[in-house]
């Protein structure tokens, strides 16, 4: 039987959000080649989400991204088959293996406008939670490409963000 082809996942992603407005579909649009949207927009009625997804399904193909959205069967979530899982402590992380997940999203790295006055891993608490880790690591929270090159060590396979992707104090 043939090998089939798969492309790398991609090693940098942005998050979508309601906050982001008119700056959504442009700054998918400004993402290189291979990056990665993770489309979000949890709040939305259904049939508005639905109208939404598409615009930005649009684009990410133009752009040649993935889109990744929670909801359906390799979609992003903490469901068995998940591509993407969001990971915040060790359980969590335990779990997002066990399911099956291609890449977890470790977050609150640092301390986040999206999540005020919340409590950030730092840099040894993330390190204590992706500890042995079998599934690559995406970085969240607070992210931008500084602090994403100054977690190297680690060895994170990439970095996700809303804010320093889009321009914008969300």
């Amino acid at each position: 039987m043939p090998k089939r082809h798969t492309r790398p996942l991609p090693r940098l992603w942005l998050m979508t959000d309601e906050r982001m407005g008119d700056a959504l579909l442009p700054s998918i649009g400004r993402l290189p080649k291979g990056a990665g949207v993770i489309f979000r927009h949890y709040s939305l009625a259904s049939a508005e989400r639905a109208v939404l997804f598409d615009a930005v399904k649009r684009v990410a193909r133009a752009r040649r991204l993935m889109l990744v959205f929670r909801g359906r069967q390799g979609g992003h979530g903490r469901h068995r088959g998940a591509l993407t899982a969001p990971v915040h402590s060790i359980p969590e992380r335990i779990a997002a293996e066990r399911n099956g997940a291609r890449l977890i999203f470790v977050s609150p790295v640092f301390p986040t406008t999206s999540h005020p006055g919340g409590r950030a891993l730092g840099r040894v608490g993330f390190g204590q939670l992706i500890r042995g880790s079998a599934v690559p690591v995406i970085a969240l929270g607070g992210m931008n490409p500084k602090r994403a090159r100054s977690l190297g060590a680690f060895g994170i396979y990439g970095w996700a963000a809303i804010s320093s992707l889009t321009g914008q104090k969300l």
